[in-house]
């Protein structure tokens, strides 16, 4: 996995050479198995171990635990800013609802002036039509009556004549 040449390279194909060449088998000589180390073969795995332990802190470890730690301060970061975006957006949205709400209420109440403009014109001009009507039939009215007057003026004096002929027919002479 590492390439050749890379400082983790060389401490980890040694330790890989020396623990191969450390290594025995885990079955004995006539089938059996062996179950207690060999206690030179342990210290010798025990120092290499310890050995390998520093190295591998400094060029494995450190480093592995370096970018994790970077990687969490990102993701924190990532995370912070995506809060704050999601605020923003939050006041973006309550604004927005606020001035749509403003907008409603801004038309109701327009529609709401219109209609009462709308009624009160309307009742105006019903109140005019009214006047007009009312003096439209007063002057009918006042035309009735003279039309009246005069019909029955010029009655009076037609049935007076009338009366005269029908008073000389029947008398069979004419009234002085």
């Amino acid at each position: 996995m590492t390439k050749p040449g890379h400082p983790i390279a060389l401490p980890l194909s040694v330790g890989a050479l020396a623990m191969l060449g450390l290594a025995e088998d885990a079955a004995a000589a006539g089938g059996e198995l062996v179950l207690v180390p060999d206690p030179a073969m342990m210290l010798a795995l025990i120092v290499f171990f310890v050995l390998l332990v520093f190295p591998m802190n400094r060029l494995v470890f450190r480093p592995i635990f370096a970018t994790l730690d970077a990687r969490e301060e990102r993701i924190a970061g990532t995370r912070a800013r995506a809060e704050k975006l999601a605020a923003e957006a939050e006041a973006t949205l309550a604004r927005y609802e606020s001035s749509v709400r403003a907008a409603r209420e801004e038309a109701d109440q327009g529609r709401k002036a219109a209609r009462a403009e709308a009624r009160d014109g309307a009742q105006q001009q019903a109140r005019a039509a009214r006047a007009d009507a009312e003096a439209e039939l007063a002057r009918a009215a006042r035309e009735i009556a003279t039309a009246l007057e005069s019909a029955r003026g010029s009655l009076r004096g037609e049935s007076e004549a009338l009366a005269r002929a029908a008073a000389a027919t029947v008398l069979g002479r004419p009234l002085s």
